[in-house]
């Protein structure tokens, strides 16, 4: 948390400069669930690409200095947890298997590490950054069905998740820009895989399983093209 922290404390202290435009375009990549069910690998490629984690969304960003841009997505993210994805035996001998969607909304602030002014763009630009920010998701509860001891959809539920991006972007024209990036997502439930019905019913119905004392994660990446427009804020432009 204290890295997040200082990474915006960073964006909000670089003083507002000459750079000033926005961006809009879309998201393609893939999502990995990190949890008490499936894989506990955050960096397997074929925990990611998978035909059932297929993800897509909407980003739009305002570059407000050549430092840090405001940045909004819109992402609908496909997912599952599957036991014999796991390389623990006790995992591969219960089979718990899940597949749900995750829709999040996510606004907060892109720091570049280096100098990223569209305006000036004599050359091409490229530059590493870090995103953080608000996060909300959409998705549904799951729980263990004693009578049949698989993982069963339950109602339609909401919670908040700190995320930690990092990425790379660079431009292919004065005003197209692709990026690739990886990010972590921390929620602020255990129960996205049904292994802790305690959150949906208090005392619990259902059995619960796993760690209790880990949150799960769910992990985005992918590519980023966006269109970049607006000019400059400058008396002469008008």
């Amino acid at each position: 948390m204290r890295y997040i922290l200082l990474s915006i404390y960073l964006c909000f202290s670089i003083s507002l400069t000459k750079a000033q435009t926005y961006e809009a375009g879309l998201v393609i990549g893939g999502t990995n669930f990190v949890g008490d069910v499936g894989s506990s690998s955050f960096t397997r490629p074929e925990d990611y690409f998978s035909q059932d984690k297929v993800s897509y969304g909407a980003i739009l960003k305002w570059n407000r200095s050549p430092r840090h841009a405001f940045r909004f997505t819109i992402m609908r993210m496909n997912t599952f947890g599957n036991d014999l994805r796991s390389d623990e035996p006790k995992k591969l001998a219960r089979g718990y298997a899940f597949e749900t969607d995750i829709t999040e909304l996510s606004l907060g602030l892109e720091f570049n590490f280096f100098e990223w002014d569209l305006h000036e763009l004599k050359r091409p630009l490229f530059t590493p950054y870090i995103y953080s920010g608000p996060t909300y998701f959409f998705t549904n509860d799951f729980y263990l069905d004693p009578a049949t001891n698989e993982l069963t959809e339950g109602e339609s539920t909401s919670n908040f998740a700190i995320p930690l991006v990092f990425g790379v972007k660079g431009t292919l024209s004065r005003h197209w820009i692709l990026a690739a990036e990886f990010g972590a997502r921390y929620t602020f439930t255990d129960n996205l895989d049904g292994s802790a019905p305690d959150e949906i019913v208090s005392p619990p119905i259902y059995p619960t399983f796993g760690n209790s004392n880990m949150n799960d994660w769910y992990m985005f990446t992918g590519i980023t093209l966006t269109y970049t427009f607006g000019r400059k804020p400058c008396y002469c432009n008008f």
